[in-house]
């Protein structure tokens, strides 16, 4: 619950793409965390398979993240999300 706390904080209050970034991976390793130790507690290994994919899902979700980061610096100059906003159609 406190990896949550710590990525929610994270993500309300920081205005740095790459900061919110780290925040999201914060929340699904708390997730993940969370499935190994309910994988723990029974006796099979569903869990830990499926954080297993979870774990695969964040690191291709990090890296198409990554990738609009680094477009939108070269575009602005900054990683500021809040000039992202001029981007709306």
């Amino acid at each position: 619950m406190v990896l949550v706390a710590i990525g929610i904080y994270g993500l309300v209050v920081k205005r740095n793409a790459i900061r919110m970034l780290i925040s999201i991976e914060i929340i699904a390793n708390a997730a993940n965390l969370s499935l190994v130790a309910f994988s723990r507690s029974v006796p099979n290994a569903q869990g830990q398979a499926f954080a297993l994919f979870s774990i695969a899902i964040a690191a291709a979700e990090v890296a198409v993240g990554l990738g609009l980061v680094i477009v939108a610096y070269r575009l602005y100059k900054e990683i500021d999300v809040a000039e992202f906003r001029s981007m709306r159609g």
